[in-house]
């Protein structure tokens, strides 16, 4: 120890407050890792839902035609929809039954986030197999199926909801859950799943165009929509995200939210100690 009473090496020897900083890093470290997954199928979905939208019939009425990029305006506005029907119809029937603020914990909002999710990528596959199998049967010289790609729908107002529990539910548990002095730092784990989920999405691209394509034959993933197996990825990534589902649950049972009685007792040994 320095004669101000600073350490000497800080390496060696932290004060009771880096302790606690570093214990709540690590304590919401697991939760944070598997809400990558889950954005996985989020970014996934945004990409792939244009893709299919390039052959498939995109008119509404005679003349207007829907540009690809725009069809995951149909997630916002799921999101945008759905958000204030939580806050103001289901909050307070789940509050009423449960007898829990806001209805359900944290960690269930975003539980039944990652569950959607999953639903939101089987649908996904299914739509994917109708459009294929149509676009091979009945498509055009450009292999443009005759299906309206309002058939996207369904499965981007699933991932809207997704996001409106996952993601809302993942900054409101950060915020709570770590102290005053480290907000920013809670607000930046968000954006770092978002990034790690768009990582781990080239990842998986690079893996599955590699591993389902033989020599001389076509990937799931082939540059022709009509060639490869869209259906197969999302049936890959639903799989992946059940996984990480039955992951976030063993996670969540172990985890306790701070200012629970079991946490507050080992924070007051560990500050005794020090």
């Amino acid at each position: 120890m320095k004669e101000d009473g600073r350490s000497a090496d800080p390496w060696k020897l932290c004060s009771v407050q880096q302790i606690e900083e570093v214990k709540c890093l690590m304590r919401i470290a697991p939760i944070w890792a598997s809400g990558i997954i889950c954005f996985v199928a989020l970014t996934q979905q945004w990409t792939l839902a244009a893709l299919q939208s390039m052959k498939m019939d995109r008119h509404l009425g005679p003349s207007f035609q829907i540009p690809p990029g725009s069809l995951g305006t149909i997630c916002l506005m799921a999101i945008v929809l759905f958000i204030p029907l939580y806050d103001q119809i289901l909050v307070p029937m789940a509050t009423s039954i449960t007898g829990v603020e806001g209805g359900i914990t944290l960690l269930q909002r975003q539980g039944a986030g990652m569950a959607i999710a999953i639903m939101s990528m089987v649908v996904a596959g299914l739509v994917e197999k109708k459009r294929r199998d149509s676009a091979l049967a009945h498509g055009g010289a450009d292999g443009t199926s005759p299906l309206s790609a309002m058939w996207l729908a369904p499965q981007l107002c699933l991932m809207g909801v997704a996001e409106a529990f996952n993601a809302v539910g993942q900054v409101e548990f950060y915020n709570r859950q770590f102290p005053e002095h480290m907000q920013t730092l809670a607000g930046s784990l968000f954006h770092c799943s978002l990034a790690g989920a768009s990582y781990l999405s080239s990842f998986l691209i690079a893996f599955v165009r590699k591993s389902t394509g033989g020599p001389g034959g076509a990937s799931w993933l082939d540059d022709d929509i009509n060639v490869g197996r869209v259906d197969y990825y999302y049936y890959l990534i639903a799989a992946l995200g059940v996984g990480n589902l039955l992951y976030f649950m063993v996670c969540a049972h172990l985890y306790r939210y701070k200012g629970t009685p079991e946490l507050e007792d080992v924070c007051k040994d560990i500050k005794a100690v020090f």
